[in-house]
């Protein structure tokens, strides 16, 4: 249930498509659906304006199989599971909808990511390659919500000058997600170059005393550039997700 299904449920209880009864049991389905092993937020839409999204690791493939089912009958096209292995993403599209669209770097299963209407848009620019399944899941993430996304990869502070030729793009983006292992100062660099919101995504990538992530988590927050936020430690679903928000505001 989203704002639009709910304006056409009640516009069609006024001219008397759909009787008292009828309605009554669609929002019956409000706020949560009891599935035994979960409540699955079906006000989520209304309050956020997306679904709530599923977070695979953990759950069992039956749990999973209940939860995408639930989801695709309320949003068939808009809705997002994140974390999820190709294996099983193969069973989700095999028992619930061949339709389904898989991205194995990105780890996200969604249905349909609609042409944006906006011209304002994101960017998302990445440390190195092997930040790339995070720099893709913020990038995918923001699509499937509705945002356009600019993205420059392999780019970080080793080698500036691969950046360097991104200065107007990036200046004029609504906010920049930037995402870096090692040391993470790339997210310092960008806001050094750009006014607007940067959201520092912290990766795992780096040698030992990266401790997996701690190292650039604790560069990004002692950031002395004010226009940098920080996320957790391969949050990217979390930096797509506020980054929408930033983009959709202004």
């Amino acid at each position: 249930m989203d704002e639009k299904h709910l304006r056409k449920l009640l516009q069609e209880f006024k001219a008397g498509r759909k009787g008292a009864e009828t309605v009554l049991a669609e929002l019956k389905s409000l706020p949560y659906r009891d599935l035994g092993f979960a409540r699955l937020d079906t006000h989520r839409a209304l309050r956020c304006g997306f679904p709530e999204v599923i977070y695979a690791p953990g759950k069992t493939d039956e749990q999973l199989l209940a939860l995408v089912k639930e989801i695709v009958r309320d949003h068939p096209e808009k809705f997002l599971v994140t974390r999820l292995e190709a294996k099983r993403a193969t069973l989700l599209r095999k028992n619930v909808s061949k339709k389904l669209t898989y991205f194995p770097e990105a780890r996200l299963l969604t249905g349909k990511i609609s042409e944006p209407t906006s011209k304002n848009y994101i960017m998302v620019i990445s440390a190195g390659t092997a930040d790339l399944p995070v720099a893709r899941e913020a990038e995918i993430t923001a699509r499937i919500m509705g945002s356009r996304v600019k993205t420059v990869y392999d780019a970080g502070v080793a080698g500036l000058h691969r950046l360097l030729d991104s200065v107007e793009t990036i200046q004029k983006a609504a906010c920049v997600v930037a995402v870096a292992g090692m040391e993470g100062a790339l997210p310092s660099v960008i806001a050094g170059i750009s006014g607007r919101p940067v959201i520092g995504v912290p990766t795992s990538i780096g040698y030992g005393a990266s401790f997996a992530g701690l190292t650039p988590l604790l560069t990004m927050l002692n950031s002395c550039s004010p226009n940098v936020a920080v996320v957790n430690i391969d949050n990217g679903f979390g930096a797509g997700f506020m980054a929408h928000l930033i983009n959709t505001s202004i």
